[in-house]
């Protein structure tokens, strides 16, 4: 039942504050106005993309958790998490392409270390982070476009 708990927990608060703070850093009049790589994706896709990353999130984050609360893998997890809620505010809260740049790019690899390190400890809380790892990484090409065009 602890474990059930933990993981409701993990999920229901990584998907809370990462709803909170999309809610608060809305794509504005400034984001609409860029210069946008063709590849830019349409706006609707970013919420539905982002609820299942959280949830995936959240499951690796509980698993880290019950296998080796005080570990490095479950600090690494924390760091590219605190990242991950920091970069809307600098990109859209701040209006920085560049702000953006330098938050996405520590998380990015926090994420990719994290993956690595969970690979042989934990096979499952690696897989759950591959999708996370690609949009991530799609993402920080994005922000890096949106960077050098505008």
């Amino acid at each position: 039942m602890k474990k059930i708990l933990i993981h409701i927990l993990f999920i229901a608060v990584v998907v809370a504050l990462g709803a909170l703070i999309g809610i608060a850093n809305v794509p504005g009049e400034w984001y609409q106005s860029l210069n946008k790589p063709p590849f830019n994706p349409p706006n609707w896709i970013f919420g539905p993309v982002w609820s299942t990353l959280y949830v995936l999130i959240g499951i690796a984050g509980a698993r880290t958790w019950h296998s080796s609360p005080s570990s490095s893998r479950m600090q690494i997890w924390f760091g590219q998490m605190a990242l991950n809620f920091l970069w809307s505010p600098a990109f859209f809260g701040m209006e920085s392409t560049l702000l953006g740049l330098i938050v996405i790019i520590p998380m990015l690899v926090l994420i990719v270390l994290f993956t690595q390190r969970s690979w042989k400890r934990d096979r499952i809380s690696a897989l759950l982070f591959l999708p996370y790892v690609a949009w991530v990484s799609f993402a920080t090409l994005l922000n890096l476009s949106l960077f050098i065009l505008n």
